[in-house]
């Protein structure tokens, strides 16, 4: 049987912040599990994503930590890159699309449906924020959805209900950036004639029964509504520059820019390779299948706009075959964010524990056709149920005994109808295993993993070889070389899921090559193999240590705020009604008692510490969702606010070697537990180490005296 092409792309991550475990198990851990299976199997698989380099979003980021959008693109490709080969996605490429032959390919694909007529300028108005004293992206509009009433719908669709919008199509809209109320401004823009496809579609999607409802779903909510065209220019300079004369102040908006990093980065991996025509084995042979990995979000930029400029284009170029998006992992029941801060991002958790134990939390928990939740104590038990006292501890008795006891991995004798059974559980397992990846079932793929593991225990205990040892060794023999044949199968079954463990596990039965094959699982073992007494493949972990930090401090989340407006309390004589932003965090209102030290006029513009995830508190009627801190000098009678510097609103407050862990409500209570003064070096401190945010030290506004409280 011929291997097959498989062709998957992955979303690409915008390089504006760290990843968090919602892109993990949206798109990247599936398309990683998928590909991994693949491979093994036997089939040429090409997998490829990057970082999304251009766009407003960056042009902002970049704003508020005073640098330039290259620089930020710079930072956070390399983050992606490194966190992608620590959590062992395994990529043919990850590139990114600044690069020269992305640029090309873009202009290339605009320009040829420019000069077919699916590309059309139109004068139209675009909403610009008079106070943000900038143009909107439609998805930098908000407001509420005509179809739905969800009121945070964006400018371009709808989350709630899948809808396709247009920015004037909102009820009671807004700046995304700054709350205000955007203004309509004439202006000159491309078209991508997304109308005419309609049709082609609707024929091309009629065999797509395999998708996923939520995909077909969503999907058919575009297509339902009749499909409009759409802007495919943008105002802005920092983007692949439009090719066409008079637009040569705009960008090509990174709707379309990035959707064709597919093709872009397919014909990268191939120059690369020293083949540059090779691309074309996954996207102009028939016979390839072409996956896409994506959380349900990016689901009509992949079913109707992907597939709408593949047609236009032409050139026998292959629509998408599945496109097995996944639905939303949430924390405390709440979506994952980037823009919003909200989740638990990549880099922190890769200090904390090892990748297959993410891995296979993500895995077991996918949220492959409804939301799921990250709950830490699942995450523990999970851990010390099944991959300590199922999986590794299954491993680790039998290898262990078998070490010690015989040496080598023991030869098998005569088999009794128990040894079959358990030779054919291994054999339905990797057909089961393997038939749900193939199917983007990994939830159930794993699960069935895991039930090997629970079988071999059960056959081991049942056999009882430490008494066979004494009886019958032949017999104790043939009985360890079952266990050790579960074994491998379940390093086989786990490698798409558990990469550097299972690899561990394929070495301890003495292997000298790595493991590459699918049907190694049925293989008979290494005969004669040495074994090495194995070390456990993963360790108990505690809720309390996870959960509950050991320092006090590590549970407060501080932050910088930039005051925006501030209020007199109307039933309050010393208190202040603050606007504030947090950057990534979003805008809220906090109320303080510094009425009586600043003015309105000294307050607005100053950048504070805020204590973000201080429990709600309404103060005289208003609800407060934060407090700042300041120092107080009770001999002198001053309180004044803390001075974070030049620090970027949203930016960490914090003290060397005290981990970032802030738990989700902090009550006063807590807050109290950890004390900051002002030392007399004039430095607000904790513990004796100085609060630090990126380049700075946070001091009080105006000088107190040695000891002052900080609250």
């Amino acid at each position: 049987m011929n291997p097959e092409k498989i062709f998957i792309g992955v979303a690409w991550p915008y390089a504006n912040g760290s990843l968090h475990l919602g892109h993990v198990a949206g798109c990247y851990l599936p398309a990683d599990i998928f590909a991994r299976y693949h491979r093994l199997i036997g089939n040429q698989v090409l997998m490829v994503s990057g970082s999304d380099e251009h766009g407003t979003p960056i042009t902002i980021t970049a704003d508020k930590e005073k640098t330039t959008p290259q620089a930020i693109v710079d930072r956070y490709h390399k983050e992606q890159t490194e966190n992608m080969l620590q959590l062992g996605i395994s990529f043919d490429l990850f590139t990114r699309t600044t690069t020269v032959n992305h640029e090309a390919a873009v202009q290339e694909i605009f320009l040829d449906l420019y000069q077919k007529k699916l590309i059309y300028k139109k004068s139209i108005d675009a909403y610009t924020c008079p106070t943000c004293a900038r143009s909107l992206p439609d998805r930098y509009v908000e407001g509420t959805c005509p179809h739905c009433n969800y009121p945070e719908a964006r400018g371009d669709q709808c989350d709630n209900c899948g809808k396709l919008l247009d920015p004037s199509d909102l009820i009671s809209i807004r700046c995304k950036l700054c709350g205000s109320t955007p203004v309509k401004q004439k202006t000159e823009h491309l078209f991508f004639a997304l109308s005419g496809f309609e049709g082609q579609l609707q024929g091309w999607l009629k065999d797509k029964t395999f998708w996923k409802p939520n995909v077909l779903k969503f999907t058919n909510n575009w297509l339902a509504g009749g499909l409009k065209d759409r802007a495919i220019t943008r105002d802005i300079s920092w983007g692949i520059k439009v090719p066409v004369f008079g637009f040569e102040t705009k960008c090509i908006y990174v709707w379309f820019d990035a959707v064709i990093g597919y093709l872009s980065a397919s014909k990268e991996w191939a120059k690369m390779q020293h083949t540059p025509t090779r691309w074309q084995e996954w996207w102009t042979d028939p016979a390839a299948k072409t996956y896409y990995f994506l959380a349900k979000d990016n689901i009509p930029f992949h079913s109707i706009i992907w597939p709408s400029i593949l047609l236009g284009y032409g050139h026998d170029l292959n629509l998408p075959y599945d496109i097995p998006a996944n639905e939303y992992l949430t924390l405390s029941g709440e979506q994952f964010s980037k823009s919003r801060g909200i989740g638990i991002f990549v880099p922190d958790i890769l200090k904390r524990f090892d990748a297959d134990v993410i891995r296979y939390y993500l895995a077991i928990n996918m949220p492959e056709n409804k939301d799921t939740d990250w709950l830490w104590s699942d995450f523990v038990a999970k851990n010390n149920d099944e991959l300590v006292g199922t999986y590794g501890n299954f491993v680790h008795r039998v290898l262990t005994f078998a070490a010690k006891n015989f040496g080598t991995i023991p030869p098998a004798g005569t088999l009794t109808p128990a040894d079959e059974e358990a030779l054919g559980k291994i054999k339905d397992t990797l057909h089961e295993v393997g038939g749900s990846i193939h199917d983007c079932s990994f939830k159930k793929g794993l699960r069935a993993a895991m039930n090997l593991a629970q079988f071999g225990n059960q056959y081991f205990d049942k056999n009882q070889p430490w008494a066979l040892l004494k009886t019958d060794k032949d017999r104790c023999a043939t009985v360890l070389h079952v266990c050790l044949r579960i074994v491998q199968a379940l390093a086989v079954c786990t490698a798409p899921y558990l990469p550097f463990s299972s690899e561990r596990v394929w070495r301890m039965l003495g292997h000298t090559q790595p493991l590459h094959h699918w049907e190694a699982g049925l293989r008979d073992l290494p005969a004669q193999a040495v074994l090495q007494t194995p070390a456990p493949l993963f360790k108990k972990l505690e809720l309390t240590e996870i959960v509950t930090p050991s320092d006090p401090f590590a549970k407060l989340d501080l932050r910088v705020a930039k005051v925006l407006d501030v209020q007199d309390h109307p039933s309050a004589d010393k208190l202040y009604i603050l606007g504030i932003d947090l950057g990534p965090l979003g805008k809220r209102t906090i109320v303080a008692g510094m009425k009586p030290y600043y003015t309105k006029e000294q307050m607005t513009g100053k950048l504070i510490v805020v204590v973000t995830n201080l429990k709600p508190a309404v103060i005289r009627g208003i609800e407060s969702k934060g407090m700042l801190l300041a120092a107080t000098d009770k001999a002198a009678g001053i309180v004044t606010l803390l001075n974070p510097k030049d620090s970027t609103p949203g930016a960490e407050v914090g003290v060397d070697g005290i981990p970032h862990e802030p738990v989700p409500v902090l009550e006063f209570d807590a807050f109290k537990q950890a004390p900051m003064i002002v030392d007399a070096k004039g430095e607000v401190v904790y513990d004796g180490k100085p609060l630090k945010t990126k380049g700075y030290i946070v001091v009080p506004d105006q000088p107190v005296a040695p000891g002052a409280t900080v609250s």
